[in-house]
């Protein structure tokens, strides 16, 4: 590959040939495609791969794509020219059509298979052939893969049509997941959590397909109608998109011996995922083995990180299975997501989520990812025992370090530079009591009142006597803490606002602005981009009394808004 530091700030790019001569492809170039797939790209029916890492597909354009809106700070950021998104050769790659991509850009895409395990459980039925070989990237194709200011990006096409890992449906995503995954991504990068990122979303104005969703005013905790909804496309953007589920096909099938190359070409991919995502933490002139330990030790870090971040803003990720853990450590797959609003340890959006993807155990299913992880790099080391057991404690380490990482996250939400377990524990409970809004009541901690009259902003019930006083008393416990912090008050507010958002994606918020997209109406869309791209900011008036509020409880047990199916 390219060398991943060629320059110190990105270009101008201010035309499709200029991104053009970024295109880099080193994973189609250094890894293998299927043997069984055509260089052109015409792979759009369900079927099984059993070797090689991608099949070339082209991607299939919605029809009379118009724009709906990119991401201006990730622009910024590549050093593209906000006109781009609306040019129209930018606007007919980026709704799928590849037909006429200037050199040294491919007029093909690619698709990836992945494995399943939900909670650490190994599953192949989800495949229709129930062999693990038709599971993978059903809807979702990369387009691009470019340097861009000294920095490597994949750009990938979410809802451009079918693969052969399509599983029967019809490749596309619908406007209203579209919109929600990607006011999210930027939303979350803008709150200093790991994230794929958006750069663009094109909707068609004539091409619809029906999707399971929730009537006006529904309280049914499954879709109760069929809805026809309009087509879109929305381009995510990430260093790689390598996933744990692509990781643990090559490892199953290494395991399994299933084809005289299956050892070697989970090697590949694993050396290709440190050269994407680790380069700059492990040393190129190692072994194997060494490099695969320290890919352990590096990516327990960083998913501990990650999900400590999780939990620090409210986010579940609804759906987290180990196909939807990205293997560089960054949230990836906006689905059946939610932002906490009253604090409960059991939130759940998604409808099929259960327990074991709820809000407070998402470092458990965090766990049972990274021993998939490390089950998938076992083959690896199988001739070296002493890598092997280093690799084993790096898997049994993972509980403490994530133990550490949400004891410091906690502290940092409360000012503290070390926890206080039993005065958390104390607020936990509290805050279960009272029905506490988990974004309002750290926010308003944050400015450290003398009692507890500003906290009430962030309760949704009142308060008894006996409440009233035992808040008082955690208050009091809390400030006396902070006494012996260093620096002054206002230093500790200041950090404390650093760390916990005065804003977050409610659903609330984020329903009406993809209803309003879907009648072609797009201002709330670019409202929620300029609000919640500064979460952190004290913005103004108007901002504050719309956004920063309870949730209103005619959406109390609103399908779509406080529960959701995965249809997308």
């Amino acid at each position: 590959m390219k060398n991943q530091v060629l320059q110190e700030s990105a270009p101008g790019i201010s035309t499709l040939e200029d991104l053009a001569e970024c295109a880099d492809y080193s994973f189609m170039d250094t890894l293998n495609r299927d043997p069984e797939a055509s260089e052109h790209g015409a792979d759009h029916d369900p079927r099984q791969i059993s070797s090689g890492h991608y099949v070339p597909v082209k991607p299939t354009p919605i029809e009379n794509p118009e724009y709906v809106a990119h991401s201006r700070g990730f622009f910024q950021e590549l050093g593209l020219a906000d006109s781009l998104a609306e040019s129209a050769d930018f606007m007919r790659v980026f709704s799928g059509d590849l037909s006429q991509v200037p050199a040294p850009m491919r007029p093909v895409g690619w698709a990836t298979g992945y494995a399943l395990s939900i909670f650490g459980t190994e599953y192949t039925a989800q495949c229709p052939f129930r062999t693990g070989n038709g599971y993978g990237d059903g809807r979702a194709m990369s387009v691009l893969e470019a340097v861009i200011g000294g920095r490597r990006w994949e750009m990938q096409l979410k809802g451009g049509g079918r693969t052969p890992y399509c599983r029967g449906a019809d490749g596309r995503a619908v406007l209203r997941s579209s919109v929600r995954e990607f006011l999210a991504q930027e939303h979350m990068h803008a709150l200093g959590v790991p994230t794929s990122r958006s750069l663009s979303l094109y909707v068609s104005k004539t091409e619809t397909v029906d999707r399971p969703w929730y009537s006006e005013g529904s309280h049914s905790f499954e879709p109760d109608r069929m809805a026809e909804e309009n087509v879109a496309i929305s381009t995510r953007v990430a260093p790689s998109f390598i996933r744990v589920g692509q990781l643990e096909l090559f490892g199953r099938r290494a395991r399994k011996q299933e084809h005289p190359d299956a050892l070697a070409e989970l090697e590949q991919l694993v050396l290709h995922l440190v050269d994407r995502e680790y380069a700059d933490v492990i040393d190129p002139s190692l072994s194997t083995p060494e490099k695969v330990v320290l890919l352990a030790q590096e990516f327990r870090s960083r998913l501990t990180s990650l999900v400590a971040n999780w939990i620090r803003v409210g986010y579940c990720q609804g759906n987290f299975n180990s196909d939807n853990t990205q293997a560089g450590g960054v949230t990836l797959d906006y689905g059946p997501f939610g932002f906490m609003e009253v604090f409960d340890p059991y939130y759940q959006p998604w409808t099929g989520g259960g327990e074991h993807f709820a809000f407070w155990n998402q470092p458990v299913a965090a766990e049972r990812n990274f021993e998939s992880f490390c089950t998938a790099l076992r083959p690896l080391l199988e001739s070296n025992h002493k890598a092997t057991q280093q690799l084993d404690e790096i898997r049994n380490g993972f509980a403490n370090v994530m133990q550490e990482a949400l004891q410091k996250m906690f502290a940092a939400k409360l000012g503290l530079e070390t926890l206080d377990v039993d005065l958390f524990n104390e607020l936990a409970n509290l805050m279960l009591q009272t029905s506490v809004d988990y974004t309002l009541f750290f926010r308003e901690l944050s400015s450290i009142p003398g009692d507890i009259g500003p906290l009430k902003k962030s309760f949704y019930g009142q308060l008894t006597d006996e409440l009233e006083q035992q808040w008082s008393e955690w208050l009091s416990q809390w400030q006396s803490r902070l006494g012996d912090e260093p620096g002054t008050l206002e230093d500790i507010t200041v950090r404390m606002k650093r760390v916990n958002p005065k804003y977050t994606l409610r659903e609330w918020l984020l329903a009406p602005a993809y209803q309003q997209a879907a009648m072609g109406d797009y201002t709330l869309i670019r409202e929620l981009q300029d609000v919640m791209t500064q979460p952190y900011a004290e913005q103004s008036k108007e901002v504050e009394e719309k956004y920063y509020r309870l949730k209103p409880p005619e959406f109390s047990e609103l399908g779509g808004v406080s529960h959701m199916s995965c249809s997308s």
